[in-house]
């Protein structure tokens, strides 16, 4: 009589803890996307000349240009970011090569 508790107890433990297995209704897509822009350091004495005149001009002289960089967009357009800095106050500006400050 014990086994056949015993098996039983072992069938209804056993039936609680099968798992559900069905398929996925609504399946999850995933999109990566790439980030195909390119950051190349520049030397501040080798920005081009529009650039360098775009940060002595009045509203930007104010500031101390500390690193550049020649940025690429997947679209193949290009714009020069400048970090720049006043006293404890830092910031970055996005200038074409033409000079014009860029939003």
């Amino acid at each position: 009589m014990k086994k056949i508790i015993l098996s039983a107890a072992f069938l209804a433990l056993a039936g609680l803890t099968t798992v559900k297995a069905s398929d996925i209704k609504n399946p999850v897509r995933v999109a990566v996307q790439q980030d195909s822009v390119t950051k190349t350091p520049v030397e501040l004495k080798d920005l081009p000349e529009p650039v360098q005149k775009t940060l002595q001009s009045e509203p930007v002289k104010a500031w101390t240009p500390t690193a550049a960089f020649l940025v690429t967009n997947p679209d193949k357009s290009t714009y020069y970011q400048v970090d720049v800095k006043k006293e404890t106050e830092t910031g970055s500006l996005k200038i074409d090569k033409d000079g014009k400050i860029i939003q």
